[in-house]
């Protein structure tokens, strides 16, 4: 019943407010439960005695898993001391008993649950005191950690809070700054390094000259470093722990490589450009990013600085001069900067006389003036002047209901005989007159050159030659008056130009040409004549220095036919001289000689058999037989028997040179001394020989297959022969008794005739 009083009660009018909002009596209950567990884990202190403090935890030690580094100091002046450790890896609850206990006393202080590993406790600067941390004090593997010190050597000045290397050449700049509350009492500081990964430190520390910079230097520019920084003790600063190990990455050493540079016009925009510049670095460099540093040639600010991490960058400029460097960067160095000019431009359409003028009055004091349209959008102007290769001047106005503006009072006076350039650009931001950004902040209107005092050439034209010379006209081309020598704006050139003649010469002939020409033809010239020409520019001050005279040598009248006569004759002379060795050569390669077998020496034609012509032929071969193109087949031995010759006559009667004997014939003539029957004696062996037998040569058993037969062919032709014709004298029984001898079984010789004579007892023999 009294908990439905306690219910009454809360719904009573009293309280509706409380009813109505519940979540109050919610938030109340948590603050009541957070109240009491910090009441529960609040450090609590109590005052103890050495010998009980010895004997409650005699049962804890040392343990490199256990709490451990216990570490205290105090901040000068005087304060609390500050004692930090690190607790155990094994630890069941993350609390800590801190027992204090001065030197020579026979108390001490007792700090319980410690859930943090640090504390600030009460410091008595007059006691040395020793310090222990307990944990798991209440297990059997409870650890501690001890720490001893005097009021003298708790005097702490911490590492440094901020720090910044910069690297370069070898060297290492440290710039640092500390606590508030130490800097007053640090002097100096030290630094030690190693390289990256390895074990041992540099043993020859750098120390700094002040308490803000440092150098160390014969560094590795491609090796990083650690690094750690402490202060230099003193009486103020007892203490000075080494900081974190700070990583100093490697230097940037390679210059950046421009790759690409591309300039294209704006559309729409008159006067800008857009400008694209890519570049590249070396692998091997750690960089984190690029600074690209902008800014005209004239010097006028700003100079902008962009950093990217892209290698390549995208501008919108005017046509004027600019100078960019590209650099790439870490944390601790910068890379040389690699340069490039971007040039002004001067080839814009509107770049004419109709849109901006100059008028000099002075050395010191020239006016511009433009077209008034600009008047509509335009209140911010500058304009740049400079000479050929100097430094470009500038001055930006501010200018409203005006098209023209004076500079008065130049710094660098105008010079007399130097052309000067000068472009007027216009800004579209009207906040100000000087830009803030380079990027998309003007464009150029116009530009045009002036002279603040004109003069004439100093030199003439170089490099006169002549070509397409004819009888009467020729064509002359030279090089272009280098600007410097102009001194002025020229008008044209004068091509000077006289007969020379060995007399004397003629009156001279000038010819006007504009000056953007290079080259002209001379016409009504007279043929065969030599002409001295020279050539000079002119300005409106007059004409200047003529070049060197040269002199040019129309053609003479018909000597071109002269000339290709000539030519003609010459070509001739080489064909008579060098065509037969080339033909003959040609014939060679091309046409191998073969013989011809009709017109051969070796073997002569055999037409038919003749006694009376067999005869001759042996007689004459023996009168002709130096001559080397014949054949010739001599026994040196006895006459072989009449009866043989029949059977060589059918092959010997066609042996011939190549030009037949008219008066010869070739039918065989009967003797007187054949007897009516036909039969010949066979006493009488020069009667055989003369013995007629009709015989046609086409009844020759072996015809030849050709007019060429080869000693082989007749070797093998001869005994059969022999053969056919012993066989015809078996077959009349009326010649049973002549006696045939059988032939020599070889060759004595076979030979050229030679030019030795053959003596009268060489007899020519049978071949078998």
């Amino acid at each position: 019943m009294a908990g439905c009083k306690v219910q009454l009660d809360f719904s009573d009018s009293r309280c509706s407010s409380c009813a109505s909002h519940p979540y109050y009596i919610i938030l109340g209950l948590i603050l009541v439960h957070y109240a009491t567990l910090s009441m529960h884990s609040q450090v609590t202190q109590e005052k103890c005695k050495v010998n009980e403090i010895s004997s409650k935890y005699e049962h804890c030690g040392l343990h490199p898993d256990g709490v451990r580094d216990l570490d205290c100091f105090t901040k000068y002046p005087w304060s609390k001391l500050r004692c930090m450790w690190k607790p155990g890896k094994h630890a069941s609850k993350n609390t800590h008993i801190l027992v204090i206990q001065p030197q020579k006393r026979n108390y001490c202080r007792v700090y319980k649950n410690i859930n943090k590993s640090r504390e600030e406790i009460t410091f008595y600067k007059n006691h040395y005191v020793t310090i222990q941390i307990f944990e798991n004090s209440e297990s059997k593997n409870c650890t501690k950690t001890d720490f001893q010190g005097s009021p003298e050597s708790l005097q702490r000045c911490d590492p440094p809070n901020y720090v910044k290397f910069t690297r370069h050449s070898g060297k290492l700049d440290i710039n640092v700054s500390w606590d508030q509350n130490d800097v007053k009492h640090i002097m100096s500081y030290s630094v030690r390094y190693k390289a990256l990964g390895s074990l041992q430190w540099n043993e020859s520390p750098g120390m700094s000259q002040n308490k803000t910079t440092c150098r160390v230097e014969n560094l590795n520019s491609s090796v990083a470093y650690a690094l750690q920084i402490h202060c230099i003790t003193n009486t103020k600063c007892t203490q000075c722990p080494w900081s974190e190990a700070y990583t100093v990455p490697s230097e940037v050493t390679s210059q950046p490589v421009i790759v690409n540079f591309k300039e294209t016009d704006v559309a729409n925009e008159k006067g800008t450009r857009l400008v694209s510049i890519t570049w590249k670095v070396s692998a091997r460099d750690l960089h984190d990013g690029y600074i690209v540093t902008i800014g005209k040639e004239s010097g006028e600010a700003p100079i902008e600085r962009i950093d990217t991490i892209q290698p390549s960058i995208t501008l919108i400029l005017s046509y004027s001069a600019y100078s960019v460097s590209i650099q790439s960067f870490n944390n601790v160095s910068i890379s040389p900067a690699v340069s490039h000019i971007i040039p002004l431009r001067e080839d814009m359409d509107s770049m004419g006389d109709d849109e901006l003028n100059v008028t000099v009055h002075n050395n010191i004091s020239f006016k511009i003036y433009w077209k008034d349209f600009l008047l509509k959008k335009y209140v911010c102007y500058c304009a740049e002047w400079r000479e050929e290769k100097t430094k470009t001047a500038y001055k930006s106005f501010y200018l409203k209901g005006k098209n023209y503006y004076t500079f008065s009072l130049l710094k660098e006076p105008l010079k007399p005989y130097k052309r000067y350039t000068v472009s007027l650009h216009v800004r579209p931001n009207k906040d100000t007159c000087n830009m803030k950004h380079l990027n998309n902040s003007e464009g150029t209107f116009a530009s045009t050159k002036f002279y603040f005092m004109e003069g004439t050439p100093v030199s003439g034209p170089a490099n006169i030659s002549s070509y397409n010379l004819t009888q009467n006209s020729m064509v002359l081309q030279w090089s272009s008056i280098p600007e410097e020598d102009t001194r002025g704006f020229l008008l044209g050139y004068t091509i000077h130009y006289t007969e020379n003649h060995l007399r004397g010469t003629e009156s001279e002939n000038n010819i006007t040409v504009d000056p953007n020409v290079n080259k002209y033809e001379l016409k009504d010239l007279t043929s065969g004549t030599t002409y001295q020409v020279q050539i000079s520019g002119f300005t409106s001050k007059g004409t200047g220095k003529r070049s060197e005279p040269n002199f040019f040598t129309t053609t003479q009248e018909g000597s071109f036919k002269f000339t290709s006569i000539i030519a003609a004759i010459a070509v001739l002379a080489a064909g008579l001289i060098f065509g037969p060795p080339i033909i003959k050569r040609a014939k060679v390669v091309l046409w191998p000689s073969i013989p011809n077998p009709g017109k051969s020496n070796t073997m002569q034609k055999i037409d038919r058999p003749c006694e009376l012509e067999l005869l001759e032929v042996i007689n004459t071969l023996k009168a002709e037989e130096w001559e080397t193109k014949s054949l010739h087949i001599i026994e040196k031995e006895a006459v072989a028997p009449a009866t043989i010759l029949p059977a060589m006559l059918p092959l010997l009667c066609g042996l011939d040179k190549r030009g037949d004997s008219p008066g010869i014939t070739c039918n065989w003539i009967q003797t007187e001394t054949d007897d009516a029957t036909g039969n010949t004696s066979p006493n009488n062996t020069t009667d055989t020989l003369l013995e007629t037998q009709q015989t046609d040569l086409q009844s020759f058993p072996f015809p030849f297959p050709s007019g060429y037969t080869t000693m082989e062919m007749f070797q093998h032709v001869m005994p059969q022969s022999i053969t056919a014709v012993t066989q015809d004298m078996e077959s009349d029984p009326e010649d049973a008794d002549l006696t045939v001898f059988n032939p020599k079984p070889g060759l004595d010789y076979v030979r050229q005739f030679s030019t030795s004579p053959v003596s009268d007892n060489d007899h020519l023999s049978t071949i078998l």
